[in-house]
């Protein structure tokens, strides 16, 4: 900061002028009026004013180089804003920015870049693609406007990400590839145990194409489907994924991706989890070789007759970690509970405990142990998500429906039948409806079990523990599908369409590594919520004043990243030193 003068006619008024970056331009403004000379004497004394004047100036100079210096902003009531002007701008994604660049995703970028001839940044594109599908999932053209609300603009054009997408598409496995090792460097990875699930996504189009076609739809939706596999590490850490047309078998798809793990990534011994509509035979025979193992869900629906009654038999069951067998059927009968514990010296609660029994079976190949459990919590759960769907059953009857379309396994009007001729056997002139109770007596047998086989000679607890946490890969599909508005797909190009799920999976990481960095003590709409709303208004020549609530989830956040947006005041010069922060690793 300097002293300048300006003189009139008359007198000679002093000013304190500062040098300011803005933009990418120098410029300079008159940041304190001081008066004149005499006004300098009242202020600093008649002895020494000028050296006085000096002194203070170095002061303020001091002051702004720590950044502790007050700012005194002056608003007219009178003079309007600039139009177009934009003066607010998000600052939530610098914290995902920091992530993107711990992942090491700009060297990633800058390796395929090498291989090319284009003339766009791609970590510029891929990182605003990131960004905008977390906090402004929205179509490419609107990301990239959307993308202007960061306090970083875009540096490039609408048709560089078209172009981008297709390299990405043709990257994809290098791009997995490369995140997951640096991604070690992040994160500790555990890969000991491997969870695969399968979800589909849909467009609003009529005619199949390429990958787009008819499926199975997760969603009971009449339009054509893309498929995506998913591989997730055992903390919950997406690791791998691959993309499928929309009528192909979903067992098929397992073996492909886990053996692009196995070389690409390095890996060889591990405990692959699924659902039973992944666990053919096929399969389970691949993964009981080569040190690796495999944990499946089973339906007890669909077990041979002597494993069936075996199941559901009430004797048999035992706890974890006690010695007590217990008759299922009696376990809520507080005298034989406590009569049966005591004889072990054991007291437990049946309310709250999840019983099992266990089988190998030989026959089966791979040989294979099946575990069953019981809980009264989850018959009690089932019991009332079924008694919901009849009272909506109920409802549906009571309008009177005249058609019925075709029912899925889950879907409430299961528990309605139809009659077409009176009791004594002649076509009704009226369809009768009616709820099927012996469709509820049927499902009731099942309630409250779970069954899972597995090659693994581990206790019970330990497999039942394993499988438990198959929930959260469900839930990182219902992240893109809801968070990240993944679907509808409004792209139709097919390595467009793979591109599009390649942002996906990578913002997927970036928010599970934020999420733990976090301590998980948030959900994920807050965080996503509270990350888009952290708006700052830019103040001319002065910097960023925040435009958001601090709330614990801020305090949070900055105490995890080590760098603050919450001060009153972020001045140009800290907003630098808050962008080279997110740009760096800790």
């Amino acid at each position: 900061m300097t002293v300048t003068t300006s003189k009139s006619k008359n007198s000679t008024s002093y000013y304190i002028k500062d040098s300011l970056y803005n933009n990418g331009k120098i410029t300079s403004r008159n940041v304190e009026r001081l008066g004149s000379y005499s006004d300098l004497e009242v202020r600093f004394g008649k002895e020494n004013t000028l050296g006085k004047l000096d002194e203070y100036v170095k002061e303020l100079t001091r002051k702004k180089k720590e950044g502790t210096q007050k700012i005194m902003v002056a608003y007219s009531p009178n003079k309007t804003i600039d139009t177009a002007k934009q003066v607010t701008f998000n600052c939530g994604y610098l914290f995902l920015q920091r992530i993107y660049r711990e992942l090491g995703l700009e060297h990633i970028c800058q390796r395929i870049q090498d291989r090319y001839d284009f003339d766009f940044d791609l970590n510029a594109v891929l990182s605003r693609l990131i960004y905008g599908r977390i906090l402004y999932p929205a179509s490419k053209r609107s990301t990239h406007e959307l993308s202007r609300r960061f306090i970083e603009r875009p540096c490039f054009e609408l048709h560089h990400i078209y172009r981008a997408l297709e390299v990405i598409y043709k990257e994809s496995d290098f791009i997995q590839t490369e995140l997951y090792k640096n991604s070690k460097a992040v994160i500790k990875r555990k890969t000991g145990i491997l969870y695969y699930d399968m979800t589909n996504y849909f467009f609003e189009i009529e005619q199949e194409d390429g990958i787009k076609q008819y499926g199975v739809s997760k969603e009971n939706r009449p339009n054509p489907i893309v498929q995506m596999g998913l591989f997730m590490d055992g903390d919950g850490l997406p690791l791998a994924f691959s993309i499928h047309k929309g009528n192909e078998s979903e067992q098929k798809t397992l073996k492909p991706l886990e053996q692009k793990i196995l070389s690409d990534f390095e890996l060889s011994k591990f405990v692959v989890c699924t659902d039973a509509g992944l666990a053919s035979a096929d399969n389970r025979k691949y993964n009981n070789i080569g040190g690796r193992a495999f944990i499946t869900t089973q339906s007890i629906k669909k077990l041979k007759k002597g494993l069936k009654e075996w199941a559901l038999k009430p004797t048999g069951w035992r706890l974890p970690g006690k010695l007590g067998v217990y008759d299922i059927s009696q376990v809520e009968n507080d005298d034989y509970l406590k009569r049966t514990a005591l004889q072990f010296g054991e007291t437990i609660n049946a309310q709250t405990e999840t019983f099992y029994k266990e089988q190998w079976m030989p026959d089966m190949d791979p040989e294979q142990k099946m575990i069953v459990t019981y809980s009264i919590k989850y018959r009690d759960y089932q019991q009332k998500i079924r008694g919901r769907q009849v009272d909506r059953a109920i409802k549906l009857i009571d309008k009177n429906p005249t058609k019925l379309k075709k029912v899925n396994a889950n879907d409430y009007k299961r528990f309605i039948s139809r009659t077409a001729v009176t009791k004594e056997g002649e076509v009704a002139k009226k369809e009768l409806f009616a709820i099927d109770t012996s469709v509820i007596e049927a499902e009731e047998i099942y309630d409250g079990f779970y069954a899972v086989c597995t090659n693994l000679e581990d206790d019970a607890q330990a497999v039942i523990k394993i499988n438990q946490r198959r929930w959260e890969i469900e839930e990182s599909f219902r992240i893109m599908k809801n968070e990240f508005k993944a679907r509808p797909v409004y792209l139709q190009r097919d390595d467009r369409i793979e591109a599009h799920f390649v942002t996906c999976f990578i913002g997927l990481l970036i928010y599970r590594i934020l999420e733990k960095r976090l301590d998980e003590s948030f959900t994920c709409s807050r965080i996503i919520g509270e990350l888009r709303d952290m708006n700052m208004l830019e103040v001319a020549h002065e910097g960023y004043v925040p435009a958001y609530t601090r709330t614990d989830f801020t305090d949070a956040l900055h105490d995890a990243f080590g760098f603050r947006t919450d001060f009153q005041i972020t001045t140009h010069s800290k907003m630098k030193k808050i962008l080279s922060r997110s740009y760096h690793k800790k």
